[in-house]
């Protein structure tokens, strides 16, 4: 892409229409992600660990009753959660798209001798396999697949699900996809930064869809040495309390729960996120 392809983009672009997501497959990007994923400065794209044991705790003895378990862990980054739980005597398999992470989650669970297999690949095409106590899928990265896809992906965690087992999803609140799609337009400079290692401008923007309740962001990236224009886009579903409890009993989980937060805990949650859990029916 050139800058004319800056001046002369599509005002409003339909959501998913320009990319389904950052890149998190690229090699280069994922290694620059993974530092923020391990970064205990911020909770952007990993949480802070004092904050992941918190919720292992939550998960391993609320959820689990603190027996062991077999657990899909969808999206699992570089592992920060399965490796916790797999400490205290669970079975781990983690899928995510980004190679840097996957490495370190391998690494991270050889040296400790940890009972997990992490996969690298696409939650849409991975097959899930079956036998899991618990599937679980946080962080908000539920809300980035389209409906359709999302329908998609909770089929497939009943169908890796044990009769009874139990969904946990970490989703966005529908107020908080909205807020990411009103943010203002803004433009930065870096010398380098997470979407290139090279000296370069960026343009972010965000679109709010009110009449199908979606947010998008898209991002040109513009090497400061040549001029050359990439782009970037992710878009967010939003979802009522009540189009998330449909949404799962439609894909057949009963016994939907909603809590204020990952680990139950009103007002603790960052980022306008919240927990749900249902169980697979018969």
């Amino acid at each position: 892409m050139h800058l004319t392809d800056i001046a002369n983009r599509q005002p409003h672009p339909e959501p998913w229409s320009e990319g389904d997501n950052i890149p998190w497959n690229e090699p280069e990007f994922s290694e620059r992600m993974l530092k923020e994923h391990l970064s205990q400065e911020h909770d952007a794209a990993s949480r802070r660990f004092e904050i992941i044991d918190r919720h292992v705790d939550w998960i391993h003895t609320y959820l689990l009753g603190g027996q062991a378990a077999q657990i899909l862990d969808m999206a699992c980054g570089p592992g920060l959660y399965a490796v916790r739980l797999a400490r205290l005597g669970h079975t781990l398999t983690g899928i995510d798209f980004s190679p840097a992470s996957i490495r370190y989650a391998r690494e991270l669970a050889s040296a400790g001798n940890l009972a997990c297999t992490f996969i690298l690949g696409d939650l849409r095409e991975v097959d899930f396999g079956q036998g899991f106590d618990l599937c679980m899928f946080i962080f908000g990265e539920f809300n980035v697949f389209s409906p359709e896809n999302a329908a998609r992906l909770l089929a497939k965690a009943r169908h890796a699900l044990t009769p009874g087992g139990l969904l946990l999803l970490e989703p966005h609140t529908f107020e908080a996809v909205q807020q990411i799609g009103q943010a203002p337009a803004s433009w930065s400079a870096h010398p380098s930064a997470l979407f290139s290692s090279r000296p370069h401008l960026l343009l972010e923007e965000s679109f709010w869809d009110p009449g199908i309740a979606t947010a998008t962001n898209r991002y040109y990236v513009i090497d400061a040495a040549t001029g050359d224009v990439t782009r970037y886009a992710a878009s967010y579903q939003a979802y009522t309390h009540e189009q998330y409890r449909r949404l799962l009993e439609e894909q057949g989980f009963g016994e939907v729960t909603f809590y204020p937060s990952l680990g139950g805990e009103a007002g603790s949650s960052a980022g306008g996120l919240m927990a749900v859990t249902g169980r697979k029916q018969s």
